[in-house]
């Protein structure tokens, strides 16, 4: 196997990025509905669970679009795989590095991570087939 051009063909890219919609929009969800037992559970602030939940539909829109599109934009997605990889190290750090954040907290905090950084890797995996469309 050659790594160098290992990519994943733009049908299986769409459905990664469909399934990346839906995690996101179900945990926006997540995240609005239970704020305040989420926060109590993981050792967070409600507010930085709630403002979690308001990011996440935005992102959800971003991949459900691109998801929907024949050959998805190359600047939008390479866009969508640094805002994962931002992400992950964010939850990572959080996880990691804040103070107060229960054993619970980590534990998702670090299942989040590594959920969106296997996302990042399919989604960057999809960025480098050939075919894909150079801008918007």
């Amino acid at each position: 196997m050659n790594f160098a051009t290992l990519h994943l063909p733009t049908r299986q890219l769409r459905q990664v990025l469909a399934f990346d919609a839906l995690a996101g929009a179900g945990l926006a969800v997540l995240h609005l509905a239970l704020a305040a037992p989420l926060a109590a559970w993981f050792g967070l602030a409600q507010g930085l669970l709630t403002a979690m939940g308001w990011a996440l539909p935005v992102y959800a829109l971003l991949a459900g679009l691109l998801a929907r599109q024949r050959t998805p934009s190359r600047a939008w997605l390479l866009l969508l795989v640094l805002g994962n990889l931002g992400w992950a190290l964010a939850c990572l750090a959080l996880a990691w590095g804040g103070t107060g954040v229960t054993p619970l907290g980590q534990a998702y905090l670090t299942a989040f991570a590594v959920a969106v950084l296997v996302l990042a890797d399919l989604e960057f995996l999809g960025w480098r087939a050939p075919g894909l469309r150079p801008a918007v």
